[in-house]
């Protein structure tokens, strides 16, 4: 019994693998910069909706995995019922609620820390709804892990 236990922790584990290292062969530095990536290092990344604009920023801007990371979301009117989750864009990587908490009017702060993946190209995606002008609304931003601009 305790070898297939064994058997299958080991099967699992090389499942994991395998999907994560599914784009491995593509090098970080070869690929062109993404221009649909928020890049945090110039700053907040911004959507709109309706008459509203929403920005997101993330601190530190690389956004390094298996770090705390400071997530900012500021909006130009006032928003309500938010939340956030963020989750792998191109591979499964589970579903990591963010607790949001407004520091002021119109600005929200909360944490997370994400996992890292053998890839060296991982990027993630944040999910954003709320409720504004009696509707709820969904934003999308995307971003690279382990983003040091090279």
């Amino acid at each position: 019994m305790h070898k297939i236990i064994q058997i299958f922790i080991l099967t699992i584990f090389l499942m994991f693998l395998v999907a994560c290292d599914k784009q491995k062969t593509q090098e970080k530095d070869d690929l062109a910069i993404d221009t649909s990536l928020c890049q945090f290092s110039a700053g907040e990344c911004y959507k709109k909706v309706a008459d509203l604009q929403v920005g997101l920023l993330i601190d530190p801007v690389n956004t390094p995995s298996e770090k705390p990371l400071i997530v900012t979301l500021n909006s130009n009117q006032a928003i309500t019922n938010i939340s956030m989750r963020i989750e792998g864009r191109d591979m499964f990587m589970g579903i990591i609620p963010v607790s949001l908490s407004e520091i002021k009017d119109n600005t929200y702060q909360g944490s997370l820390i994400f996992g890292s993946c053998s890839s060296n190209y991982m990027v993630w995606r944040v999910f954003i709804s709320f409720d504004y002008q009696k509707q709820t609304r969904t934003l999308i931003y995307d971003f690279l892990a382990d983003n040091d601009n090279k």
